[in-house]
């Protein structure tokens, strides 16, 4: 007997001295690859004709569809998620039937300052690729120990409903010089999948703040009502809730919830539970007295809050080079309002203590001054050949000279503080 309790706090010992020095190996100091996240008003264009291209309300169950990416548009992707889920960087590389994907990944939630430098390399064989290689700092894994992590991996990362919905809607990946294409086959229940790829824990939040904002919208008139006024009932919620912990997951809940209410497209869109809770009456949400200024401020905070300040910047722009062409014309008013919202999404899920603080900011109360700086100076409505004339294009230095300043004001302002 005492010889079997040797036995095993020896194997115990082994494994934790194993482990421990597997980290060791796999940790580095500094990263490999550091690369800014740069989403363009172009990249933006191009995924948007993807997702024109694969509409899901064209789709029916059981339809397939083959969907290609260029290597440009990989490379973009994955170092936007490199930097969405773990503060990093990385690079894609597209050949004949391989892949190479590097990246520098941080721990987001680890006090101390440390990388995971990855370099893997896949090769297409038959429907998904298989792990040729993989090495994490100095330590060499065997593919098929990766490949049983994996699942694993994205489970912990995407949460388990919606790795499990997209293991079931991705058939097949195949790489060619520069290119990569996926096959997809669209579910029975589309509406029920988007649903899945919402975890437990963010479903029960999104009711929470539904409920919260049907009963302020149900005592307000029947007639516009002010942002602020709904951030100041739902943050409220919000800091109460987050006494628990978990400040940054209940601020993108409640920008979720608002974004959806304010640009009067139902929760239920992406998640079907959401028709069995109470609903919100409809009106008018305006900011500075105009409900454009409203649907721009909180579109960018839910998108800065739950998918990061470089695509909602991006989008912002993308949008009023769009409307360029349109009658309304590029309004810089409208930018001021992208931006403003933008730096209040990421500073209520930037970090733990950056949520609680704006929590209790907005709950104490604010006003729309305190949301989006002075807009009355700057122009709006201009024509594309208004806009080139004055302004060039967005790169150049005029244009630059004036988003600088708007940058200033809204930095001015304390909330931004």
């Amino acid at each position: 007997m005492r010889f079997l309790l040797k036995l095993v706090a020896f194997v115990a010992l082994a494994m934790v001295l194993t482990l421990a020095g597997s980290l060791y190996l796999a940790i580095d100091s500094e990263p490999m690859l550091r690369r800014a996240v740069e989403i363009t008003p172009a990249n933006i264009k191009r995924a948007k004709q993807i997702v024109d291209q694969n509409d899901p309300r064209q789709w029916h169950a059981g339809d397939r569809r083959l969907i290609t990416l260029s290597q440009q548009e990989l490379d973009v992707a994955v170092n936007y998620l490199a930097y969405l889920y773990a503060n990093g960087s990385a690079r894609a590389t597209l050949n004949k039937g391989k892949a190479e994907l590097n990246a520098s990944l941080r721990p987001p939630q680890s006090p101390f300052i440390f990388y995971f430098n990855i370099t893997t390399k896949l090769t297409a064989d038959g429907a998904m690729p298989r792990v040729e290689d993989l090495r994490i700092g100095q330590l060499t894994i065997p593919g098929f120990v990766a490949e049983w992590l994996a699942p694993w991996v994205l489970a912990r990362f995407l949460g388990e409903r919606a790795a499990d919905s997209l293991a079931h809607t991705i058939k097949r990946i195949d790489f060619k010089p520069g290119q990569v294409t996926v096959v997809c086959d669209w579910p029975l229940n589309p509406r029920d999948t988007l649903g899945a790829m919402i975890a437990a824990d963010d479903e029960e939040r999104l009711r929470a703040y539904q409920e919260r904002l049907a009963q302020v919208s149900n005592l307000s008139k029947p007639s516009a009502i002010s942002l602020t006024e709904l951030l100041v009932a739902l943050f409220e919620l919000a800091d109460v809730r987050s006494r628990r912990g978990g400040a940054v997951a209940e601020n993108r809940a409640a920008l979720a919830v608002l974004a959806f209410y304010v640009n009067d497209k139902p929760l239920a869109t992406i998640l079907p539970a959401a028709n069995q809770w109470p609903r919100p009456m409809n009106q008018s949400v305006t900011l500075s007295g105009r409900e454009d200024l409203a649907k721009h401020f909180i579109v960018s905070a839910a998108l800065a809050a739950n998918a990061g300040g470089p695509l909602s910047n991006a989008l912002g722009i993308y949008k009023e080079m769009a409307d360029r062409r349109d009658a309304s014309g590029f309004s810089f008013t409208d930018l001021v309002a992208n931006r403003a919202g933008t730096r209040f999404g990421e500073l209520a899920a930037g970090n733990s203590s950056s949520a609680a603080k704006v929590q209790r900011q907005v709950s104490r109360g604010i006003s729309e001054k305190d949301l989006v700086p002075k807009t009355s100076d700057l122009p709006e409505s201009l024509s594309e050949t208004d806009f080139k004339r004055r302004f060039g294009e967005v790169d150049g230095p005029e244009y630059r000279k004036v988003t600088i300043e708007i940058e200033r004001r809204i930095a001015a302002l304390p909330l931004y503080w």
